[in-house]
Protein backbone atom coordinates (compact mmCIF):
# COMPACT_ATOMS: atom_id res chain seq x y z
CA UNK A 1 0.00 0.00 0.00
CA UNK A 2 1.27 3.47 -0.42
CA UNK A 3 0.13 6.87 -0.07
CA UNK A 4 -0.35 9.69 -2.02
CA UNK A 5 -0.29 12.89 -0.78
CA UNK A 6 -1.05 16.43 -2.47
CA UNK A 7 0.20 19.68 -1.09
CA UNK A 8 2.59 22.41 -0.84
CA UNK A 9 6.08 21.85 -0.78
CA UNK A 10 7.76 25.34 0.47
CA UNK A 11 9.92 26.95 2.27
CA UNK A 12 9.06 28.73 5.87
CA UNK A 13 11.29 31.40 7.57
CA UNK A 14 10.18 30.90 11.51
CA UNK A 15 10.98 33.40 14.33
CA UNK A 16 10.45 32.00 17.60
CA UNK A 17 11.60 34.06 21.17
CA UNK A 18 14.82 32.26 21.02
CA UNK A 19 15.85 32.13 17.26
CA UNK A 20 15.16 32.59 13.62
CA UNK A 21 15.68 30.38 10.39
CA UNK A 22 15.31 30.90 7.13
CA UNK A 23 13.96 29.36 4.06
CA UNK A 24 13.84 25.95 5.73
CA UNK A 25 11.98 23.01 4.17
CA UNK A 26 8.05 23.30 4.72
CA UNK A 27 5.12 22.81 3.45
CA UNK A 28 1.97 20.27 4.19
CA UNK A 29 3.55 17.45 1.37
CA UNK A 30 6.74 17.70 2.62
CA UNK A 31 5.88 17.73 6.68
CA UNK A 32 3.60 14.38 5.90
CA UNK A 33 6.08 12.56 3.83
CA UNK A 34 9.03 13.57 6.47
CA UNK A 35 6.71 12.30 9.77
CA UNK A 36 5.79 9.23 8.08
CA UNK A 37 9.52 7.82 8.51
CA UNK A 38 9.26 5.54 5.63
CA UNK A 39 6.07 3.56 7.26
CA UNK A 40 4.29 3.63 4.17
CA UNK A 41 5.33 4.46 0.82
CA UNK A 42 4.94 8.12 0.17
CA UNK A 43 4.15 9.65 -3.14
CA UNK A 44 4.63 13.33 -3.24
CA UNK A 45 2.58 15.72 -5.67
CA UNK A 46 3.37 19.34 -5.57
CA UNK A 47 5.08 21.97 -7.28
CA UNK A 48 8.03 24.16 -6.79
CA UNK A 49 10.35 27.12 -8.68
CA UNK A 50 13.65 26.68 -9.25
CA UNK A 51 15.05 27.99 -6.30
CA UNK A 52 14.23 25.02 -4.71
CA UNK A 53 17.39 23.54 -4.05
CA UNK A 54 18.10 20.37 -5.27
CA UNK A 55 19.49 18.64 -1.40
CA UNK A 56 15.63 19.66 -0.10
CA UNK A 57 14.05 17.29 -2.46
CA UNK A 58 16.94 14.85 -1.86
CA UNK A 59 16.39 15.17 1.83
CA UNK A 60 12.37 13.92 1.05
CA UNK A 61 13.89 10.51 -1.07
CA UNK A 62 16.28 9.81 2.08
CA UNK A 63 13.00 10.08 4.25
CA UNK A 64 11.10 7.39 1.70
CA UNK A 65 9.59 9.62 -0.81
CA UNK A 66 9.00 9.00 -4.04
CA UNK A 67 8.58 12.41 -5.78
CA UNK A 68 8.31 11.75 -9.30
CA UNK A 69 4.92 13.74 -8.58
CA UNK A 70 6.89 16.86 -7.95
CA UNK A 71 7.09 19.49 -10.40
CA UNK A 72 10.02 21.95 -10.96
CA UNK A 73 8.37 25.21 -12.90
CA UNK A 74 10.51 28.79 -13.89
CA UNK A 75 9.88 31.12 -11.21
CA UNK A 76 9.35 31.18 -7.23
CA UNK A 77 8.68 29.26 -4.59
CA UNK A 78 6.35 29.13 -2.17
CA UNK A 79 7.60 30.68 0.94
CA UNK A 80 5.56 31.84 4.00
CA UNK A 81 7.11 33.63 7.18
CA UNK A 82 5.62 33.51 10.81
CA UNK A 83 6.68 34.32 13.90
CA UNK A 84 5.79 32.16 16.96
CA UNK A 85 4.61 33.80 20.54
CA UNK A 86 6.53 33.27 23.73
CA UNK A 87 3.97 30.66 24.41
CA UNK A 88 5.05 28.66 21.07
CA UNK A 89 1.41 28.10 20.36
CA UNK A 90 0.11 31.56 19.37
CA UNK A 91 2.06 32.77 16.13
CA UNK A 92 1.43 35.97 13.72
CA UNK A 93 2.05 35.30 9.80
CA UNK A 94 4.33 38.03 8.41
CA UNK A 95 4.48 36.64 4.89
CA UNK A 96 2.83 34.60 2.30
CA UNK A 97 4.01 34.17 -1.29
CA UNK A 98 2.43 31.93 -3.28
CA UNK A 99 5.47 31.99 -6.06
CA UNK A 100 4.44 29.00 -8.26
CA UNK A 101 2.08 27.28 -5.70
CA UNK A 102 -0.15 30.15 -7.32
CA UNK A 103 -1.23 28.18 -10.45
CA UNK A 104 -0.97 24.49 -9.08
CA UNK A 105 -2.64 22.35 -11.37
CA UNK A 106 -1.51 18.77 -9.49
CA UNK A 107 -0.73 15.92 -11.94
CA UNK A 108 -0.43 12.60 -10.89
CA UNK A 109 1.33 10.30 -12.84
CA UNK A 110 -0.14 7.47 -14.66
CA UNK A 111 1.68 4.77 -13.10
CA UNK A 112 0.69 6.46 -9.27
CA UNK A 113 -3.11 5.13 -10.14
CA UNK A 114 -2.96 2.27 -7.57
CA UNK A 115 -2.30 4.90 -4.71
Amino acid sequence: MSILVVGSVAYDTVETPREKRERQLGGSASYFAIANLGRYPVRCVGVVGDDFLASDLDLLRERGADIAGIQQVPGKSFHWSGRYHQDMIERDTLATELGVFADFQPRIPAQWQDS
